[in-house]
C-alpha cells in the first residue's frame, strides 16, 4: 500500500530534502504552502510537474494559524504520516516580530495535534506527527545536551518550539497519539535561506572572491553550533516515524564549531583571507545571546541507528561549491549585461 505524507513547510529548506526522500520511497506526498503575491516554491520546483499528468506531488495553500483549514486538509488527504517544519524559523526576526512567531510556531502546533485528534476521530484513520523541534530550546543549557537537558529557551522563537514540543508530549500522553519530538540541532545547506549564518557567509564569500561585493557584516563570531547537513537530519525525522514506539529525539553531529571556524574553512577553500573582508554589525547581535549549542544524540542512534554522513567539512565545501557557481552566473549574466534595471 502506498502511504501518503503531509509536510507544513514543505518550500524550505528541510520540507524539499524531506520531500524527495519521501517520493524516493514511493509516497505521495502532499505540501502546504503560504499564499503570497510570489512564488516561493523554487526549492521544490525540480520536483512537481504538471497536476494534470498524476503526479505524487501535490501542493496545497494553507496556514498554521488557520485552524479550519487544517481540518479540511487532514480530512481530505487523510495522511500516514504528517511531518510539521512550517514556522518563522529565524531567530532574531522572532524578537522583531514575537507575537506572530508564538502564534505560528507554538499555538500553530496546538491547532495541528487538534485537526489530526478530530480527523482520526472522524474518518478511524490512524496518523503519526513529526513535530520539529530545535536546539534553540536548550538556549543557555550547559552543553552537551541531550534529551534529558532541562530547556533554558533565549528568544521568543525557542519559547514558541519548547511551548510546541510540550503540547506534543501531553497529546502523546493524553490521547495516546504516534507523536514524535525531534529536537533538531544546527543543520545547512545549499538551499539554505542566505539570512542563515552559514549561507550568508559562503554566498557573501563567493561574491567577494569574484569581485560581486566588498565586505560581509557579521555578528557574534565566538557562538558555537553543532552543524550538519539538512539531507541527513530529514531521514532522521523519517526513521522516527517508521520506529515502533514513539518519543523525543535529538539529532546532532556531536561536534561543535564556532562562526570563526567555519568562517576559516570556507575561506580557505576560497584562498581568502577573511578578516579582511568581514565587519562586525550589532545590529545581528540577539538581545539574549545562545553561546554553545553542542548535542548528544546517543538516544536515536542507539534507538533506529540514524548516523549522519555528511561531515563539517563536505558541508562547508558544499556549500561553498554551490554558492561559487551561482556566484559565476550572476558575473556571467552582469558582463553580458543582462542585468534587471
Amino acid at each position: 500500500m502506498q502511504k501518503t505524507a503531509l509536510i507544513t513547510g514543505i518550500t524550505g529548506q528541510d520540507g524539499s530534502y524531506l520531500a524527495e526522500l519521501l517520493l524516493e520511497k514511493g509516497y505521495e506526498v502532499h505540501g502546504i504552502v503560504r499564499r503570497s503575491s510570489t512564488f516561493g516554491t523554487e526549492r521544490i520546483d525540480h520536483l512537481y510537474h504538471d497536476p494534470h499528468e498524476k503526479p505524487n506531488l501535490h501542493l496545497h495553500y494553507g496556514d498554521l494559524s488557520d485552524g479550519t483549514n487544517l481540518r479540511k486538509l487532514l480530512a481530505q488527504v487523510q495522511p500516514d504520516e504528517i511531518y510539521n517544519l512550517g514556522a518563522q524559523s529565524h531567530v532574531r526576526v522572532s524578537f522583531d516580530q514575537p507575537e506572530y512567531t508564538a502564534d505560528v510556531v507554538g499555538t500553530g502546533v496546538l491547532r495541528l495535534l487538534e485537526a489530526m485528534r478530530d480527523t482520526i476521530q472522524d474518518t478511524g484513520k490512524q496518523m503519526k506527527l513529526y513535530q520539529a523541534g530545535s536546539s534553540e530550546m536548550f538556549g543557555a543549557a550547559a552543553p552537551p545536551q541531550s534529551e534529558a537537558t532541562p530547556f533554558w529557551p533565549r528568544s521568543p522563537y525557542a519559547v514558541a518550539k519548547v511551548a510546541g514540543h510540550w503540547y506534543c508530549v501531553n497529546y502523546r500522553e493524553s490521547y495516546g497519539l504516534f507523536i514524535s519530538n525531534g529536537i533538531l540541532f544546527n543543520h545547512a545547506s545549499p538551499r539554505r535561506r542566505e539570512t542563515f549564518v552559514t549561507r550568508k557567509i559562503t554566498r557573501a564569500l563567493t561574491r567577494i572572491k569574484l569581485g560581486l561585493q566588498e565586505k560581509l557584516y557579521l555578528g557574534n563570531l565566538d557562538s558555537k553550533r553543532d552543524w550538519g547537513f539538512a539531507g541527513d537530519y530529514v531521514r532522521a525525522m523519517w526513521m522516527m516515524l517508521q520506529h515502533d514506539e514513539p518519543g523525543d529525539f535529538v539529532v546532532s553531529t556531536n561536534e561543535a564549531y564556532s562562526v570563526r571556524e567555519f568562517l576559516d574553512k570556507a575561506a580557505g577553500l576560497l584562498d581568502m583571507d577573511w578578516n579582511e573582508v568581514v565587519e562586525f554589525d550589532p545590529r545581528y547581535l540577539r538581545p539574549a545571546e545562545v553561546d554553545y549549542l553542542l548535542g548528544d544524540s546517543t538516544k536515536a542512534r542507539e534507538a533506529f541507528g540514524w548516523k549522519p554522513e555528511v561531515t563539517f567539512d563536505q558541508l562547508v565545501k558544499m556549500m561553498v561549491d554551490g554558492d561559487m557557481h551561482k556566484a559565476k552566473q550572476e558575473l556571467a549574466i552582469r558582463e553580458a549585461g543582462l542585468e534587471r534595471a
